[in-house]
């Protein structure tokens, strides 16, 4: 009998806030569609200029009209998960706590490598 293994769970790399999410149009138009357990999509930023691990968080993939740009991966936190995107690595991110702090939207992710 041919035994069924189910897929495996992506690794959670990391858990991080999002950063500069103050610095993002629209977002309090936006936050209330934002659903904790959604999936998030990452985006290298290569030629920033103040980061060069910059990884970019959106909603969808870039291509998508629905995409909304919520921030960045933490400043130092990020070149593990750039180095990864860079080699070419499956890897998303998941929304897992949402909270205004006065005018900040605090958004809570893991970042998770697909195998």
């Amino acid at each position: 009998m041919m035994k069924i293994v189910p897929a495996s769970e992506p690794l959670v790399l990391l858990e991080c806030l999002v950063a500069g999410t103050s610095h993002r149009p629209n977002l309090e138009k936006y936050e209330p569609k934002l659903q904790v357990g959604q999936a998030l999509h990452l985006s290298r930023e290569a030629d920033n200029h103040y980061d060069d691990w910059a990884v970019q968080v959106h909603t969808a993939p870039a291509t998508d009209p629905a995409n909304v740009w919520l921030g960045y991966l933490p400043e130092g936190r990020n070149e593990t998960v750039a180095r990864l995107l860079d080699a070419g690595k499956h890897l998303s991110a998941r929304l897992n706590h949402k909270s205004w702090e006065t005018d900040w939207l605090h958004l809570d992710i893991e970042v998770l490598l697909h195998e």
